[in-house]
């Protein structure tokens, strides 16, 4: 039994930590601002070397592991009567210790700073209740942004836009410029990193993931292209300790129009629009109407392309991943589950109306 005393007290300290941050108001805060950019400058920075995504790989490595061992494991069990007991007890301390270093890596990475004071409170962004009005004006502001830099990015023969190259390093760009107006999002950022079968994101309706044992920000790079950058902001908000998602879409909107990229500034206006249209959609169907009919045509073929993108995997599979997802969010603190992402459009609609305001100042 000795043997299993260090994983149990690693076991307890993770779950000490998990409610720690919880119950005080100051752990997950100074957790996020000192321990946090330790992971990414160390395990992060070790990953970012590979050009390719090290979770994804090694996800497929685990699951090739675990069923060769779990196969000579089970032939040890049929083979040997008299030691049958001693050979499950051994794999079952196994993976207790596999289970509880995969825990360890996810309360330290990214459990823990689920509790810690917003983004939002933290740089003292006014959060209020805007009226219709407001949210037409607002919505009026991202189309003609829409309209502009549509016709500013490169676009395939189908009309749809295309994304150059060094598009990882422009995000990390996007991040650091954003860094400068935001000292929370400053700092180090390993290169986001594609998934090379994204056909299994694209199935599950993930256009990104965040991997806290790889500290890696993943993103799917078979989605419609306009989507990438607003999605590699939005995954590497996340290192930084930001794990609510519609916090890290609001901060993936202004990591985008912080951008000297046309692509990025694309892809911000494009979510950003699509956000608060929605929101708009319920509260007055006729200005919505009018707001998709001001789009320009290079806009309408992307919103297009992506919708015909995504309905190709609606199915059982998508409806789980989705339900997971859900009560994923739900168990971490997100009371609106996936509908969490919806909400950043209370935020951005704000930084709109803001900036028009300073800009007629």
């Amino acid at each position: 039994m000795k043997k299993w005393l260090i994983p149990l007290t690693i076991w307890v300290v993770d779950l000490f930590g998990l409610v720690l941050s919880k119950k005080t108001g100051w752990f997950s805060d100074w957790y996020a601002q000192y321990i946090q950019p330790i992971w990414v400058g160390t395990i992060g920075r070790l990953f970012s070397v590979l050009p390719f995504s090290a979770a994804e790989f090694l996800l497929y490595i685990l699951i090739l592991w675990t069923l060769v061992w779990a196969g000579i494991r089970i032939g040890r069990i049929v083979q040997r009567k008299k030691r049958r007991h001693y050979t499950i007890a051994a794999g079952c301390y196994r993976i207790f210790l596999l289970a509880v270093l995969l825990f360890t890596l996810f309360t330290w990475t990214c459990g823990v700073n689920y509790a810690r004071t917003s983004f939002v409170k933290s740089n003292q962004i006014e959060v209020r209740v805007y009226t219709t009005e407001e949210w037409k004006k607002a919505c009026e502001i991202l189309t003609e942004q829409v309209n502009t830099y549509a016709v500013q990015v490169k676009r395939d023969g189908q009309g749809r836009m295309v994304v150059g190259e060094h598009a990882e390093k422009r995000a990390v760009r996007a991040m650091q410029l954003a860094g400068e107006g935001y000292a929370s999002l400053s700092g180090y950022y390993p290169n986001p990193k594609a998934v090379s079968f994204s056909q299994i994101l694209s199935y599950q309706n993930v256009t990104g993931i965040y991997s806290p044992f790889t500290v890696e920000a993943n993103y799917n790079q078979d989605m419609e292209d306009y989507n990438i950058p607003f999605t590699m902001c939005h995954e590497l908000s996340h290192l930084k300790g930001f794990m609510k998602e519609e916090e890290a879409n609001f901060i993936a909107y202004l990591a985008c129009m912080k951008s000297d990229s046309e692509e990025f500034r694309y892809s911000g206006t494009m979510l950003g629009w699509l956000y608060c249209t929605n929101e708009l959609y319920k509260r007055d169907t006729t200005a919505y109407k009018e707001m998709w009919n001001k789009l320009c045509k290079e806009a309408k073929a992307d919103f297009e392309a992506n919708s015909a993108f995504w309905d190709k995997y609606e199915g059982k599979i998508s409806e789980v991943a989705e339900s997971i997802n859900d009560s994923y969010l739900k168990a971490n603190g997100q009371e609106k589950g996936i509908e969490s992402y919806d909400k950043a459009a209370d935020l951005i609609v704000g930084e709109v109306l803001n900036a028009e305001k300073v800009g007629k100042q």
